[in-house]
């Protein structure tokens, strides 16, 4: 008994030391490894829209190029008609701080009578001790952090389309690696259903947040155009960018244009009126249409999901809270086919499993995958 202890403490420990080594290289192996799963998440999403335009006679390659030089295009379209809006807003940020802390003086004068009155308790309470000199570090602004971690997104994300390139132009090529791995022809099938599996909701969940962002995007464009908001199209495509961030997307949106509706309009009261707005929008189509239009299948556990946008967040950055939820699909579709991670997964899911006694009959649902067929050398 006390060997089988030591042997369970043993893996622990050995298991505990394998997921901080993991989480270190990941950390500061960020810049070599953020490419490579870029590229294999895109290569899953664009997986099952290559094989279809195969099957109808058109060659990998080819149609792997189309597929990956058309999401660039989308990508450049949007920073074409973003770039000059937000540069010019950028070169107007000092102005807009002073505007902005002029207008909202009252509030300022508050906070800065209650940092006075706490300063004089914190030296009240420190009496006559000698004063320490201190030294601060002055970090970088966050203005210049956040424009330095979208410069290094965008050099991955153009590895990223690279590396995807060559996956799909690959074909079935690496799907037969994966299946020679295995030994048994039931392993090699699961395997592969696995990874249909991934594609298939991966594609999903991309091509369904790509269309609700649309909508919410269209939504606010024409709020801001009623309450007489300057570049309402703008407002637009920045909140169809953002809602790609879950959670942080809608707040970072929120706060932007709150500041900048203050700046704009000289009624405060009336400004308010658009980050409300923007706010009730979000969480209309957090609270309703991102659920009907993802379905039950694709839903996520809130807390899972807020969890691991702040993990991926602290890990990676803006880019890591991109793929947060990318991510999350992945490990749920992996748990869900594998028995000893059923549990975890359970945990993911976003729907809650009625308990029924153990000789209760259970329905098979109609859409439950029977298989896939393996694919030809």
């Amino acid at each position: 008994m006390d060997d089988m202890d030591k042997n369970t403490t043993t893996n622990r420990l050995l298991t505990t030391i394998v997921i901080l080594m993991t989480l270190s290289a990941l950390y500061f192996a960020k810049d070599v490894i953020l490419p490579a799963v870029l590229g294999f998440m895109l290569a899953l999403t664009l997986g099952p829209w290559v094989r279809w335009l195969t099957r109808r006679g058109v060659p990998a390659p080819l149609s792997a190029a189309v597929l990956i030089f058309a999401f660039a295009a989308v990508i450049g379209m949007a920073i074409l008609l973003l770039g000059g809006s937000v540069a010019s807003w950028f070169d107007e940020i000092p102005r807009i701080s002073f505007e902005l802390r002029d207008k909202l003086r009252g509030v300022t004068d508050s906070l800065s009578a209650f940092q006075v009155a706490s300063k004089q308790v914190e030296d009240m309470a420190k009496g006559g001790e000698e004063a320490v000199q201190t030294v601060v570090l002055q970090q970088p602004g966050l203005l210049t952090a956040a424009v330095s971690n979208l410069a290094s997104f965008a050099t991955s994300l153009v590895a990223g389309l690279i590396l995807a390139l060559f996956l799909l132009s690959a074909g079935n090529l690496f799907y037969i690696k994966i299946m020679e791995s295995f030994a048994r022809f039931g392993d090699k099938k699961r395997a592969l259903t696995v990874i249909y599996e991934i594609e298939r909701r991966m594609s999903h969940y991309i091509v369904a947040i790509t269309c609700i962002n649309a909508i919410l995007g269209i939504a606010i464009a024409a709020a801001m155009y009623l309450l007489d908001m300057p570049y309402p199209f703008v407002w637009g495509i920045a909140a169809f960018c953002l809602n790609y961030l879950p959670f942080l997307g809608g707040v970072i949106g929120t706060l932007g244009i709150g500041a900048f509706a203050i700046v704009h309009f000289d009624n405060l009261y009336y400004a308010m009126l658009v980050p409300i707005a923007y706010q009730s929008l979000t969480a209309l189509e957090g609270q309703v249409l991102t659920p009907l239009i993802l379905g039950v299948r694709l839903q996520l556990n809130t807390v899972a999901v807020f969890l691991t946008v702040i993990f991926w967040a602290w890990l990676w950055g803006i880019p890591g809270a991109l793929m947060a939820v990318p991510i999350l699909v992945f490990v749920k579709v992996v748990c869900d086919h594998v028995p000893a991670l059923a549990t975890f997964g359970n945990f993911l899911s976003g729907r809650a499993i009625d308990i029924v006694p153990q000789d209760a009959p259970v329905e098979t649902p109609d859409d439950a995958p029977t298989g896939l067929p393996l694919p030809r050398s």
